[in-house]
């Protein structure tokens, strides 16, 4: 099996986009954003370059993909504006009309209503197996999105072939719960991909305790399971403080452009510098 993430946060924008080649392709949550706003700013020119770049990225890998899969309708995981990346593909999405809010089932409606014209299939996901060739796809019960539901539910998915195993956690902000990183677990991963805590929204809509369980629930799945490479990006790479949160825990895992052998560009996080403003800006 061979993984390739496509772009990450720690790559320059949003998206977890993920390229799995086994006997057969997969394309997992093939989409890209930006924050329309950080520190009071708009993106710098530099990212929306990245962002046309990734998109690119995107687009060629979905040419020679079997599979794609949808683990929610976030725009940094979901995107109308290319449905050929759709095209003749088996699309395995989040069920739009089961443990969801009220803004992913409305976008969820319009994107299905405009993939279908174009997908080969489309299969609700949720707690399901699927068998391709010699490679299971294994999906978990609908997650929330974070310690509540309040952003609506996320699917985890577990890819193996005859060699390993491989986890992409979606959105779960570094798994504060511990039926998120029960999933993982049990699956025992050979590496996983897994957003990070939102430590940049610290003590506002991610608290304390949620970074105290990430971290302790993380810390489990290297006791509990042999993992060979842990990687953590994200939401974890929208703070430049981001090493100095998860403490020692930076010693063991890799974001996604260190996982390819790049540097860390984080580009949303160093906004401020990209336009030359004081960190007090």
């Amino acid at each position: 099996m061979k993984i390739i993430p496509l772009a990450f946060d720690s790559m320059g924008t949003r998206s977890m986009a993920t390229f799995v080649k086994s006997d057969i392709r997969i394309l997992i949550d093939p989409s890209v954003s930006l924050a329309p706003k950080r520190y009071g700013l708009p993106p710098h020119e530099k990212e929306i370059k990245r962002l046309e770049m990734h998109k690119r990225r995107i687009e060629r890998y979905s040419e020679i993909s079997d599979i794609v899969i949808v683990t929610h309708y976030h725009y940094d995981h979901h995107s109308l504006e290319n449905p050929q990346i759709y095209e003749d593909k088996v699309v395995l999405v989040k069920n739009p009309e089961r443990d969801i809010n009220r803004s992913q089932r409305l976008r969820a409606e319009r994107f299905l209503s405009t993939i279908s014209e174009v997908a080969s299939s489309i299969e609700f996901a949720d707690n399901r197996n699927f068998i391709f060739g010699d490679t299971l796809i294994r999906f978990s019960p609908p997650s929330p999105h974070g310690s509540s539901a309040r952003l609506g539910y996320v699917l985890e998915v577990a890819i193996s072939d005859e060699k390993r195993t491989f986890v992409f956690t979606s959105d779960i902000q570094g798994a504060p719960k511990k039926d998120q990183i029960s999933f993982i677990i049990e699956n025992y991963p050979d590496i996983v991909f897994m957003d990070g805590p939102m430590t940049y929204m610290l003590g506002y809509a991610y608290s304390e305790e949620d970074l105290k369980n990430s971290i302790e629930n993380i810390t489990k799945v290297f006791e509990e399971t042999e993992i060979k490479r842990f990687v953590i990006d994200h939401h974890l790479l929208r703070d430049l403080k981001w090493e100095d949160r998860i403490g020692d825990l930076r010693r063991k895992i890799f974001t996604a452009a260190e996982y390819k052998g790049k540097k860390n560009t984080p580009l949303e996080a160093m906004r401020r510098e990209l336009f030359g403003k004081s960190s007090d800006a």
